[in-house]
Order: C-alpha cells, then structure tokens, then sequence
C-alpha cells in the first residue's frame, strides 16, 4: 500500500508554488468549459470534447486487478471516458495519511486503453448517505455529527451544518486535486470531476440536527436575499411562486421567505448542503482547477419533500444550488425513471448546460444518446455499470458518434442541430432549422414491418441531424424516417436531390452507397431501419 501524508503533498506543493517552480497549468491547457454560442462544451487538449461515456459500478474501481480488463472492455466498445468513483475511505484510510494506489490504477488503466476519466467524489456523501466516509469519521460520531430526524434520531448521514465534517471532506478532496496536478497534469487524463454523489435528505426534508434547527430559525443569508432580487425574472417557477407568496421580502427567516411546510424545509436545506459544497469545490479548484459538477437524484412520480433525497442538486432548486455554490460548473441529471425527453429538457434550461453522468442500462439508450446530443447539445452520455453491458446497440451508436464527433462539435450552439425521440406513444415529431421543416417518423409508422402492429412492443428509435450547408444534412441514428419541407412558404416544393450513406475516418467522408431508390422510398424519405444504425448525406433542391 503507498501511503503518503498529506503534509507531504500540499506542503510540497505550497513550497514549490512559492519558488515559481509548480504553478497549476495554465487554464487552456486543462481541460475546462467554453461556450460556442449557445452551446457548453468541454474542451480537452485544445478541442471540443463529446463524452461517449460510461460509469463504473461501484465497487468496481476498488477491484483493482478487474480495471486493465474492464477499460479494455469499454475501449473495444467505442467508449471515450469512464466515469470512475474516488472513495474517500480508500484514500485516507487513516486520518491524515493518504493512499493514491486506487487512482493510480485507474489512471494507468485509462492510459493504457486510450481512455479518458471523469472521477467521481464520493466524499461526505453518495446516494444521500455517508457510506464511503472512511471508518475513522463513522466511529468518531461526537466529532463528525450526523443529520437526525425530526424525533432526533441519528442517521447514516453526515450533517453539512459542522465544521469539522466541512474540514474533513475539504481537505481529503484537496489532497486528492493536489495528487492529481502532480501526476495527471501533463497528460490530462482525468478531465472532470463529480463533487459528492446524489446529495439529499431522508426520511426527512431537512436535517434536525441542533445546529440546523438553530440557522433555520434565523434569517435567512443575505447572499441568497441578494440572488433572488437579482435574478427574479428568471428563477424557476416553483421557487418564485414560494417568495411571492409569501411578499417576496428582500430579508426574514426562513418561512417568512418561503411560508410555512415541507418545500420550504428543503429550500433550507439545499442553500446548505450548498455552502458546504462550495467550500470543498473552491479547495479542490485551488490545488487543480479541472471541470467539477454535481449529480443529482431526481424527484419523480410526485413524491414530497424527505419521501425522495430531497435538497439534492435538483432542476427546480438550481437557483438555490447557483446562489450558495457558484463555483460549481454545472448541474447533471442521473435518469432512471422514464420521461427522457422531460428530464433533459429540465437539466439543459437557464444556463445549464446538459451532460448524462448517470442512466439506467438499456437497449433504448442508443436512441436515446442521439437525441441528447442532437437536441439538446450534450456534453456527455453515460450508462450506469458500464462493464455489465452485454449487448452492442449503444456501441453501434457510440461508433456513429464517433464518427460524426467533429462535425457535430462544430456544429453545436449555432441552431445547426437537432434530434429526434420516438416510440409508440410519440411516434413523430416536426422540427425547423436552416429554413426547413423536418419530420421525423418512427419507422413502424410506415407499417412495412411485421412487428409494426402485431402488438410487439416498439423499440426507441432516435436520430441527431446537423445542418452542413443551406441544403445539406447529415443524419445519424436508428428506426427513424425524415422527410423535408420548406418552412419558406407553401409555394415552394423541396425535393431530396440525393441520399448518401457515408462513414467518416479522420474527419473526411467516404460515401458507401446511394440510397435513391427502394432505400429512400424514391426519394420520398430518409430512412435508417430499426435494427441497423448508420450516418446519411442528404443533398436538398427547391423547385415550383
């Protein structure tokens, strides 16, 4: 085991900061988030970065001799990064003293197979309770407190509302940024970092530890009175229909603010897991500034406030969230729950740029993953317990987006993109871009297929479009029909000139057939068939 003590690695690291010998890379040339119109990206190494991602299982990364066979494994699947959790009670086993050999793995693992990392801080909290907390902060209770319900209870959750959690959690994740600057800065393998892991309070919206009753009671911080005068037009409509309730007033407590009952309570509470979060944030970006975002658990089939991990990073607490931890970059949905389309459309709203840390495995993600990307300008897509995948339809659309990457990267924050989502229920949908009007059709909508209405149930079908020129598209997906139109008037007829299925090595393409005939229904449609997954060229004319 190699244990190095912490004094040894920011003592080292202040030290030769001070000479003018170690200053943190120059921010262009770590990883970081630029904007490209409306678009977010990640750039790694100087180039947009689009995540074709997945995470690990949990226990997974503490296997250390599974890493090398199960990053080759997701290489040989098209993946470009592994999401892979950095477990507190791994790396400080001891109070003070650090072991790096689980980073070290991971990192050596991801460089041998072309892979990047997004590494996942499972610090002072994962999944709403304090389990990766190492044994020293479980068993020294009295020093690190933890949340209690409202009969007093305690919990398996560290309380925010403590110094001393907020010093341990802070400077492990300090030691850990530092370890990285050291090891990883010129090769940048690790891109981003998840701070914590679905933050939110159970069985309870808000923690009843004393200290928490106690700022409960008291006005409610300048800092957040401040944020939402400033940002009143914009604040999502559940937080401001709560202040203007209640005469939206620049100053009071707590129910004053927000009135009396359960939203209020997690109000509270997300403003402070914020300024805890904050402060480990600000620590970690002092000693290595990489990207850092946080996951949230979402709240689904309308359950209140403490019945789900309630005060998490969460769509409709985001101004909460923006108010308390502005140093953190962005907030990312992990989705197990149907309603896709739903949840992307909340995470990529007022500012927040959409990334998919988390999702459940299934067959429907490779549909899914063109339509965040397409619709919606994703950063990254990335299935839960990635190793377990046995089947290959994301692969197939991993290996399209693979293909596509640059030019869909160019293309993003322009209005040059546009995706589709589709299954039985919703099985069209009409788009416009460039000064057309596009159509997308399940495929099963045709009835050619036997399984159309034989009452198979339908598979997802997706598809992402790029605008090329004023006439030109490329299509990527699987189960989807197109059709185009002009959006210009009704007396303009637009005809599909060509349809080209094409491949891309280097950026350059490479047609592989034309698609005008029995493909393309005689030039009536684009179509890629459920079952098959590949990229078309379409080339449109106008005529009267």
């Amino acid at each position: 085991m190699k244990h190095t003590s912490i004094f040894t690695i920011l003592g080292a690291a202040l030290l030769l900061a001070a000479c003018g010998q170690a200053q943190p890379p120059a921010q262009d040339n770590l990883p970081h988030l630029a904007k490209q119109g409306t678009a977010t990206q990640l750039m790694v190494d100087g180039k947009p970065f689009l995540m074709l991602g997945g995470e690990l299982g949990n226990s997974t990364a503490s296997s250390l001799h599974e890493l090398d066979s199960v990053f080759g494994q997701l290489h040989r699947a098209g993946l470009n990064t592994a999401l892979v959790p950095a477990c507190w009670e791994l790396i400080e086993p001891e109070e003070g003293r650090f072991d790096f050999t689980s980073i070290d793995a991971a990192i050596a693992a991801a460089r041998t197979h072309s892979l990047k990392l997004t590494l996942l801080w499972f610090g002072a909290w994962k999944n709403s309770m304090s389990c990766y907390a190492p044994l020293w902060v479980k068993e020294r209770y009295e020093k690190y407190p933890r949340s209690r319900t409202q009969s007093g209870y305690p919990l398996e959750i560290m309380t925010p509302f403590s110094d001393s959690n907020l010093a341990a959690d802070r400077r492990a994740f300090a030691a850990l940024m530092a370890y990285l600057a050291q090891v990883d800065a010129a090769a940048r393998t690790v891109i981003m970092v998840q701070v914590e892991n679905e933050i939110g309070m159970i069985p309870n919206a808000r923690d009843y530890h004393p200290e928490a009753t106690k700022r409960f009671n008291a006005p409610v911080p300048q800092q957040l009175c401040s944020y939402l005068a400033a940002h009143e037009a914009s604040l999502h409509p559940s937080l401001r229909e709560r202040w203007e309730a209640s005469g939206k007033k620049a100053s009071g407590t707590w129910t004053e603010l927000f009135g009396k009952g359960l939203e209020s309570d997690e109000i509270f509470m997300a403003y402070h897991y914020g300024l805890f979060v904050e402060e480990v944030v600000r620590a970690g970006k002092e000693a290595y500034p990489l990207p850092m975002y946080l996951n949230a658990a979402l709240n689904s089939r309308g359950r209140k406030p403490g019945e789900y991990p309630s005060a998490g990073p969460l769509a409709h607490l985001l101004d909460v969230w923006r108010a308390a931890a502005p140093s953190i970059d962005f907030i990312a949905p992990d989705i197990y729950d149907p309603g896709f389309a739903d949840w992307c459309a909340q995470y990529h709203a007022a500012g927040n740029p959409l990334f998919i840390p988390e999702i459940r495995m299934s067959n429907d993600n490779a549909a899914k993953v063109f339509y965040a990307f397409g619709e919606h300008e994703a950063m990254g897509f990335s299935p839960f317990s990635i190793e377990d995948m046995h089947t290959p339809p994301l692969t197939k659309s991993y290996e399209a987006l693979r293909q596509v990457a640059p030019l869909l990267a160019e293309a993003q924050g322009k209005g040059k993109t546009r995706g589709f989502l589709l299954d039985k229920d919703v099985s069209q949908r009409t788009v416009e871009m460039g000064g057309y009007r596009l159509t997308g059709r399940h495929v099963y909508s045709y009835g050619w297929s036997p399984l159309a209405g034989d009452g198979s149930p339908w598979p997802e079908a997706g598809a992402l479009v790029v605008q090329l020129s004023d006439s030109e598209f490329l299509v990527a997906g699987t189960g989807v029909a197109i059709t185009f139109s002009s959006a210009l008037g009704s007396d303009v007829v637009t005809g599909i000139g060509y349809i080209d299925k094409v491949a891309f090595t280097d950026g350059k393409m490479t047609v592989i057939r034309r698609m005008n005939g029995d493909q393309s229904h005689q030039g009536r449609h684009l179509r890629i068939e459920v079952g098959d997954w590949n990229i078309q060229h379409v080339k449109l004319y106008s005529y009267k």
